[in-house]
């Protein structure tokens, strides 16, 4: 299979960027995308040619570094797929494929494909976390969680910070994100008596790195590649009006 390759190329955060066109030749249909990038910097090597840069760890879905726009759609668009797990074979031979970064002013290029997502690292560091003292580790089964509370902080909890949901928003919002670290902690026991601060925290954080506001376009949801709900935008919004008029703090 060949394709053309169009790649976002940027030197740095202050340098000016531009579209440069790659031929990605005898690429396999069983190669994944990041494969088949590094199948094209291996050839840009040889011919002494600067390789493109991109983020990647895991390469199995979990760790959200790859998110990049292909063909303008977040992790290439493929419904609950990261961009490492999506393989050549949903391409045809001859395809042109638009590669580039995440578009938002929160998330400015360092070089390429690869963006400074260290917003969201600010943001947890707010209050995406539980600080009471606990003591020593209680049995498992010592605070009975109902099986509906155990689901939803389980969804919530899946998400990787991976950008997309910010990235595919028309507003820049980062509230996906942010409603699903208040939404995994603040229904289970452990983390609701804190729910308070923490969401106050959070938001706050969020606003004052520029995100922007969630107008319910629901296009986070789509680009989602956990399948993370909206629902828990709206579990966030209530506990951040209940915190609003709450004397705790």
């Amino acid at each position: 299979m060949e394709l053309t390759l169009r790649v976002w190329r940027q030197a740095g955060p202050n340098a000016p960027g531009k579209f440069e066109d790659y031929q990605a030749k005898d690429v396999s249909p069983d190669m994944s995308f990041l494969e088949m990038l590094d199948f094209v910097n291996e050839d840009l090597i040889r011919q002494g040619k600067e390789p493109i840069t991109f983020e990647h760890d895991c390469r199995e879905g979990i760790c959200g570094c790859c998110g990049t726009m292909v063909n303008g759609k977040a992790h290439g668009g493929f419904e609950g797929t990261t961009l490492c797990q999506v393989h050549m074979r949903h391409f045809k031979n001859g395809d042109t494929i638009i590669v580039e970064p995440w578009r938002s002013r929160v998330f400015p290029v360092l070089k390429d494909l690869m963006v400074d997502r260290s917003p969201f690292d600010k943001i947890l560091h707010a209050g995406g976390y539980v600080s009471v003292n606990v003591g020593g580790a209680p049995d498992a089964n010592a605070i009975p969680i109902s099986p509906n509370a155990q689901d939803t902080a389980m969804d919530a909890a899946q998400c990787i910070g991976c950008g997309a949901c910010v990235a595919a928003c028309p507003n820049g919002s980062a509230m996906l994100f942010v409603s699903a670290k208040v939404s995994h902690l603040d229904v289970l026991p452990q983390g609701k008596v804190e729910t308070v601060r923490r969401t106050r925290a959070m938001i706050a954080k969020m606003d004052e790195l520029g995100f922007g506001n969630c107008t319910n376009h629901a296009e986070c949801e789509m680009a989602c590649p956990k399948k993370i709900s909206i629902s828990h935008i709206a579990r966030a919004n209530r506990s951040f009006w209940r915190a609003l008029f709450s004397h705790e703090s």
